[in-house]
């Protein structure tokens, strides 16, 4: 090696070069301290699968199954004190009709319990707000009578069943199919019964967040004024975590990722020149810092940065959808109308589900739909109702 060689090596590897301080730290950083902080993080680069799906998953399903039995004493207690509300359509239109669609599970878990007694929870919390705010339970269970937890709930909230006896099904419908039936029937009953501004069709294993109706105030009557949003088809509340990553071909992820290193990477610099005494900004420090931010974002999870978001209602991110899924759907009263009409045009079956029938709409009928970030519920049915599994995973 030249002298100038041996000169440029020895600068490169003193304690004081900025070589040697970004090396320590991305060594640090990706090979001690994320692996150790984050390895119990399920959606992270970094969780340890092998180690702590299985107990995970089995902790779960426990504290999932106790909210289930605490949800059964809610509504027992509330029968005891006689508080029961449930009626018929009201004379004035309400802005917001959640709409709870059910169907026999496991009863062990009472799922759609969960969900009801969470709504009805955060409507008596939310107080003046939530007036103008109804509850309607949709059972499409095959023979309504069945369905015990709905059997129950029935003394609180209206309810609307699909008569076994009002048509002859046919033999041959695909289970894809007659989920799209049933959502086609709660939100035509939704509009018949109540006739609201907007209705959030809610699936019964999707436990809303405490924050859901301040959320939902600050968009019906802020938000949504806006004519790009006025006119969208559907508002998902719902994505699972596993497909929320900045890593996606989606271009809105990938330009807010760019974003994220655009904002860090200047900012990690000058505290690192405030650290180490350099007084000014080097490109390649900058770059470097960005690099990392977004990387360190992505390998821990973006799920985890969306969750700082919940700070308050405005900080609420609205992006173009996604096809997956249909736990928590939000449709205005006009978007309601459009969207029966187009499902009832299209036939379901394995592979072409209700969730991707309607994100087939928006190339064929040209129209728009957008995604609420940070999710506004919990999805918690480990236990599908079209997908059997005797020992399912939070993975």
């Amino acid at each position: 090696m030249s002298h100038q060689g041996w000169q440029l090596y020895g600068r490169l590897c003193r304690w004081s070069s900025p070589f040697i301080h970004l090396l320590t730290l991305t060594v640090v950083t990706f090979g001690v301290l994320a692996p150790l902080i984050c390895h119990r993080l399920l959606h992270s680069y970094f969780f340890l699968q092998r180690w702590h799906l299985n107990p995970m998953s089995q902790e779960f399903l426990e504290q999932n199954r106790q909210e289930g039995q605490a949800a059964l004493r809610y509504f027992e207690e509330l029968q005891i004190l006689n508080t029961s509300e449930a009626s018929g359509s009201e004379a004035f239109r309400p802005l917001l009709l959640v709409t709870i669609i059910t169907v026999q599970r496991r009863s062990d878990f009472h799922y759609v319990l969960q969900v009801a007694s969470r709504f009805h929870r955060l409507l008596q919390q939310c107080g003046t707000h939530c007036q103008s705010h109804r509850i309607l339970l949709c059972n499409v269970e095959p023979d309504p009578n069945s369905h015990q937890d709905v059997r129950l709930l029935s003394s609180f909230f209206p309810m609307v069943s699909r008569d076994k006896n009002e048509e002859n099904p046919d033999p041959r419908m695909n289970q894809f199919e007659k989920e799209k039936q049933d959502y086609v029937f709660c939100l035509e009953q939704s509009l018949l019964v109540y006739n609201p501004e907007y209705i959030l069709v809610v699936e019964d294993d999707a436990v809303p967040e405490e924050e859901i109706f301040p959320v939902l105030q600050h968009l019906l009557l802020a938000r949504f004024s806006k004519p790009y949003l006025r006119d969208a088809l559907y508002f998902k509340l719902y994505h699972p975590e596993r497909l929320q990553r900045y890593f996606n071909p989606e271009p809105m992820r990938i330009l807010e990722w760019l974003g994220l290193g655009m904002f860090l990477g200047p900012m990690l610099n000058c505290v690192y020149s405030w650290a180490t005494g350099r007084p000014r900004l080097s490109w390649p420090i900058v770059l470097f810092f960005a690099l990392y931010s977004m990387a360190l974002s992505e390998l821990v999870g973006r799920h985890y940065m969306l969750e700082l978001r919940r700070l308050a209602p405005a900080l609420y991110n609205i992006v173009p959808v996604t096809e997956c899924c249909t736990p928590a759907m939000l449709f205005s009263a006009p978007s309601a109308r459009r969207a029966l009409s187009y499902l009832k045009g299209l036939r379901c079956r394995q592979g072409f589900a209700k969730d991707i029938a309607l994100y087939s709409l928006l190339r064929t009928k040209g129209e728009n739909a957008y995604v609420v970030e940070p999710n506004l519920v919990r999805h918690v049915g480990l236990y599908s109702s079209l997908r059997l599994n005797d020992n399912p995973k939070l993975l």
